[in-house]
């Protein structure tokens, strides 16, 4: 009893040590999140302002963070924009062909990876790995030479075919999909059912975290995508968004009209924000159970 009475006092001495160190760190560690959070922030709140600032303002004085008078004269010009409703159709159309084929190639990639042995599944992982170093400027000469070979260039569907396989969804469906139990699987074999009803059935209602994160991380790779667009659309009838707001915001003279670009911004930004918040707790649990931490 004494030796448990002095292992207790010892414990009580400890924490009272320890408290006032975390009296002192824990208000140092919200003053330094608070502090990244205004950093983060800070831009959008200046697009956010600037949109609702006219050009001349915009002109005389480009650092102010408020506007001196608040005009949503630059969300109606945007919209009165021509071509303005074709943008926003393609990239919409751009997008679902790129999450689409992403949530398809990758979970089956990254099945195949994780769970199924089959000669040369290291070598394969191993690629994707490989690609997934490999920068975009490195290899769009070929892309574009292959689009054009394939007759899909100014086509929404040559802007969309190079995303829709992406390196990174692969690797983390194949992560995500090494965490499930193999006895959970097995269980099914034995059962009598084929790898396509467990791949249906079982694993990807189980990836929906997976899923999610791959639904976020490739829907904004396309929506925000400037350059590829750049080069395979030709045509007005072909650009996305971020392209056709770019051509649109050249004025008279090769003046940029910036506060239309700033109103094109935000709205460019709100279809992904609003994805991210409805899925964001999917995406959290998908980043974690990948490993990626």
């Amino acid at each position: 009893m004494t030796a448990l009475a002095a292992l207790r006092n010892t414990a009580t001495t400890t924490d009272r040590l320890a408290a006032p160190r975390r009296s002192v760190a824990r208000p140092l560690l919200y003053a330094a999140l608070v502090l990244c959070a205004l950093l983060t922030t800070l831009p959008f709140f200046w697009v956010v302002s600037g949109s609702l600032r006219s050009l001349d303002e915009i002109r005389s004085d480009p650092g102010a963070w408020l506007p001196q008078q608040v005009t949503f004269d630059n969300f109606l010009r945007l919209f009165r924009t021509e071509g303005f409703g074709q943008f926003m159709v393609n990239s919409v159309v751009v997008a679902v062909i790129v999450v689409a084929g992403n949530i398809v190639a990758a979970s089956a990639a990254g099945y195949a990876l994780a769970k199924l042995d089959f000669a040369g599944r290291r070598i394969a992982f191993g690629a994707v790995m490989a690609a997934m170093m490999v920068p975009f400027t490195a290899v769009f000469v070929t892309q574009f030479v292959i689009t054009v070979d394939l007759g899909l260039a100014d086509t929404l569907t040559g802007i969309a075919l190079p995303g829709v396989a992406m390196p990174l969804s692969v690797f983390i469906m194949r992560q995500y999909a090494a965490s499930i139990p193999d006895e959970l699987l097995e269980a099914a074999r034995i059962d009598g059912a084929g790898e396509f009803r467990i791949f249906f059935r079982i694993f990807l209602p189980l990836a929906g975290p997976a899923v999610a994160t791959i639904t976020i991380m490739s829907f904004l790779a396309s929506w925000n995508n400037f350059i590829w667009p750049l080069i395979v659309a030709q045509s007005m009838s072909t650009y996305t968004l971020p392209v056709g707001l770019a051509a649109t915001s050249q004025a008279a003279a090769h003046v940029t009209d910036y506060g239309l670009l700033l109103a094109g911004a935000i709205v460019v930004m709100l279809p992904v924000l609003l994805l991210f918040l409805f899925l964001q707790r999917y995406f959290v649990q998908g980043i974690s159970g990948t490993g990626m931490r």
